[in-house]
């Protein structure tokens, strides 16, 4: 592959309006061939707005673009492909009744004899996959992967498609260490091949490996434009939410746990091999983490403490001992916040106040009926008390990732719940929002509540939890605390 000496992208003074909204105001960028330009905000400062007029899934009120020397004006995702610039979206699109290689290869399926070359399709799929690290079939179903693997499956279509330019959002969300350093090798090989890239994280730790230039965006507007990837992070969420934030993670030490045991796991294994003897204690007050790379059965032994899975040993809270399924984990206290907050905990085409309202429909009826007064004050009320933008009744789909992860939490704390579980709680989120749930879960340690996180940010691992469990293969490998619990110890553990 030979490289795009003319291959540049300029936006020149790009607004969009939308009525009684600014979303984009007169933004310019430039991004060069061989370039990873890296693109701050948080949410609602038009990272997503200017990706999708770039790729062509929007259209700007006014301004103007030029690609590889000529004007560029794309109507549809398809005449921005055709042209050598594909995007990869935070929300997968998949077709999840394919195959991992007919959605890799989706419009593009070889022919031969006037039928699908099967074992040409798998092979070209496999191609791109095993440049990320990608360890599934390649007649799997995509549903039954897991959110990591459909993430690569994701990265992969868009490789495929042998881009000049290709727009990253968040795609290191739902991987791992290794399935994010496979991913940086194959961003540097295409690089340095002349392929460029805006890169959307809220990752600032991944901001200074993989940026040449940094642009940072606040309420529609660009107010910086840094000439290399090695800014400090301080500076940065300075730049993005207009003020410093000073502390990202709370000061968990103080008050320290208390001595009751609130969960207690016991050789907890999985039918399906997924997980095997897991035994640990989270007490009042305490933030419990997990951590482990993906693929080490985190989010499946999670989901089996909150009845979502099957599984053979013991669930205790208070030392009274659960019987299996979902609704005796909630009755007894226990309440999962998922990592696919759209598909798993949200009903993102109904309102807040409905959303909040759905597990406390006990305390909102009256004679057997729902008071729709009720709904709506509930809802007020609790999007009020954690700080959600938008009204209660407007929809779920509408609200940033930020908000929506609020509207989750809100539903179930709402419950007074004794164990809360947070599989991947920031994902996607950006810095403000994220030390906001932080403070959150901060507040439910301090009301003797006992906190779970799952996490593929170390940085958030360590920084959060007062212990942390690490899982390899579906087995604890230790727990690491104090002055043991560091980055390379839970590297060590993780990697066995």
């Amino acid at each position: 592959m030979t490289k795009h000496a003319g291959s540049t992208l300029v936006v020149s003074a790009i607004s969009k309006h939308y009525p009684g909204t600014v979303a984009l105001d007169a933004v310019d960028l430039t991004v060069e061939p061989g370039q990873v330009v890296a693109l701050l905000g948080e949410n609602g400062a038009g990272k997503s707005t200017l990706s999708s007029i770039i790729a062509g899934s929007n259209l700007p009120t006014s301004g103007t673009m030029t690609w590889a020397g000529k004007p560029y004006a794309p109507n549809s995702p398809g005449e921005a492909i055709a042209v050598g610039i594909g995007m990869i979206h935070q929300e997968m699109r998949l077709l999840p009744d394919l195959t991992v290689a007919e959605n890799v290869m989706v419009g593009r399926w070889p022919m031969r004899g006037g039928r699908v070359s099967q074992a040409e399709m798998a092979s070209e799929a496999k191609r791109h996959l095993d440049r990320l690290g990608f360890a599934g079939k390649m007649t799997q179903l995509v549903r039954d992967l897991s959110v990591a693997g459909q993430q690569q499956v994701e990265i992969a279509k868009a490789l495929a498609l042998n881009a000049r330019l290709l727009i990253l959002d968040e795609p290191t969300a739902a991987l791992g260490q290794d399935e994010t350093d496979a991913l940086f090798a194959t961003v540097a090989a295409l690089r340095d091949e002349g392929v460029s890239f805006i890169y959307v994280s809220h990752r600032l730790s991944e901001i200074a490996r993989i940026a040449d230039r940094i642009v940072v965006l606040r309420d529609g507007s660009k107010i910086n434009e840094h000439t290399n990837g090695q800014v400090p992070p301080a500076e940065l969420v300075r730049e993005m939410v207009g003020r410093p934030v000073d502390r990202l993670f709370p000061a968990i030490e103080a008050p320290a746990p208390s001595a009751q045991i609130v969960l207690s796991v016991r050789k907890l294994s999985s039918p399906t091999d997924r997980f095997e003897d897991v035994s640990f204690d989270v007490r009042a007050g305490e933030i419990f983490g997990i951590a482990g790379i993906v693929g080490a059965g985190r989010t499946e032994v999670v989901r089996a403490i909150a009845g979502a899975d099957p599984h053979t040993g013991t669930v205790s809270v208070n030392g009274k001992q659960l019987r299996h399924g979902l609704r005796h984990a909630i009755e007894a206290g226990i309440v999962l916040v998922p990592e696919d907050r759209k598909q798993q905990g949200l009903i993102v085409g109904e309102s807040i106040q409905d959303n909040i309202a759905l597990p406390n429909l006990d305390s909102l009826t009256q004679q057997g009926w729902v008071a729709p007064s009720r709904v709506k004050t509930l809802g007020t009320s609790v999007s009020k008390r954690l700080g959600i933008k938008g009204k209660p009744g407007s929809q779920v789909s509408s609200l940033s990732g930020g908000n929506q992860q609020k509207v989750v939490l809100g539903k179930w704390l709402e419950r007074n719940p004794r164990v809360v579980i947070l599989d991947e709680p920031t994902r996607g989120i950006d810095v403000g929002a994220r030390s906001a749930i932080y403070e959150l879960i901060a507040e439910l340690t301090k009301a003797g509540t006992a906190v779970v996180v799952v996490s593929s940010d170390l940085e958030e691992i360590l920084g959060l939890s007062h212990r942390v469990m690490v899982l390899a293969r579906g087995r604890s490998q230790g727990l690491l605390e104090g002055e043991k619990l560091t980055a390379p110890s839970v590297i060590e553990l993780a990697t066995v």
